[in-house]
């Protein structure tokens, strides 16, 4: 036979609610009680079924980490944290994989019982946002954000970071400086072109328009960026990625090009990614602390479905440069 929380209950001498209290490790529970309580689950096998407790207490405790932009070798690294954090707090990560952010996944997004979902590549014109809002559901912009639907956020402050770098950048007598941005239609490429462009005019350099390029947050705009820009006559003399993985793709354009990095042309990403401190790359790049942005917006997802009426929280991480060797004087 099945054995069930109220075969836990006569054991422990306990009522069914206290046993589902006690393996939530309540603190209404005294401690005394819950070892009383493990011990006869442990003692007669049993498991509590997430089913039960969804339906009694109306949350699955299940949170969505929703990703569209799959070839972006960024998003890896923030599984782990917001794992962490979340089953600390007792809650589910479930990896939500779709093609892009439409009004359609919303509808996916309930169907799959979901408490809550981080949001980690919202575009700013995305509806998804308010999709989310109109039906109810908790979310947190993770990374990027959008004005349709204010939220709760956790993202990077560019602004540091950049300003180091274009410090750096003039002084080490840079004048062509060139750029692979991100795409229009993200928060994260706006915010960073616009500090770039703020820092570096400071020092009366600008990026014109044929020294810059656009694209996708990928190896391939890297790559095919780094081969419009290092062709040309008037080549840059640093390259200025919009994160790191951009930069890989322009580190191998260089090679094919032989052109040696720095002494013929620096390049510098954003992210400071695990990639980038090896020894065969040793990206100079603007770094942020990853790991505790992607805990803080699973904490703050999990604020948000406790205490629904709080005040909506915008989090901002500081960046800062972090020198390797791809950054060199100019040519």
């Amino acid at each position: 036979m099945v054995v069930t929380s109220h075969d836990v209950a006569r054991l422990a001498g306990v009522s069914q609610p206290t046993v589902s209290r006690a393996l939530r490790d309540s603190p209404k529970v005294s401690e005394e009680t819950k070892r009383r309580v493990r011990e006869a689950a442990s003692a007669l096998g049993y498991v509590p079924s997430e089913t039960g407790r969804a339906l009694s207490s109306g949350r699955t405790r299940r949170i969505g980490l929703l990703l569209t932009d799959l070839e972006n070798q960024f998003y890896p690294h923030v599984i782990a944290p917001m794992h962490r954090e979340l089953e600390a707090l007792d809650y589910q990560l479930v990896l939500q994989t779709e093609t892009d952010d439409t009004g359609r996944v919303a509808e996916r997004l309930l169907a799959n019982g979901l408490d809550g979902v981080l949001l980690a590549t919202t575009t700013v014109d995305s509806v998804l946002p308010v999709r989310l809002r109109d039906r109810g559901v908790p979310f947190v912009y993770f990374n990027r954000t959008s004005e349709s639907v204010e939220a709760d956020s956790a993202e990077v402050d560019p602004g540091g970071g950049l300003r180091q770098l274009a410090d750096r950048i003039l002084g080490l007598g840079h004048r062509r400086v060139g750029a692979i941005f991100g795409p229009r239609n993200t928060s994260t490429a706006e915010q960073r072109e616009t500090a770039l462009r703020d820092a570096l005019a400071v020092g009366g350099v600008s990026i014109s328009a044929a020294l810059s390029y656009r694209g996708p947050f990928d190896f391939a705009t890297g790559h095919a960026g780094a081969l419009h820009l290092l062709q040309r006559e008037d080549r840059p003399g640093v390259v200025v990625c919009g994160n790191d993985v951009v930069a890989y793709g322009a580190l191998n354009a260089a090679r094919e090009l032989d052109l040696r990095v720095p002494q013929d042309v620096s390049v510098v990403g954003f992210d400071d990614l695990p990639a980038a401190r090896w020894p065969l790359l040793q990206l100079t790049t603007v770094a942020f602390d990853l790991d505790a942005m992607a805990r803080r917006a699973a904490s703050l997802l999990v604020d948000r479905i406790e205490d629904p009426a709080a005040p909506f929280r915008h989090e901002r991480f500081p960046s800062r440069l972090v020198e390797r060797g791809t950054l060199g004087a100019a040519p």
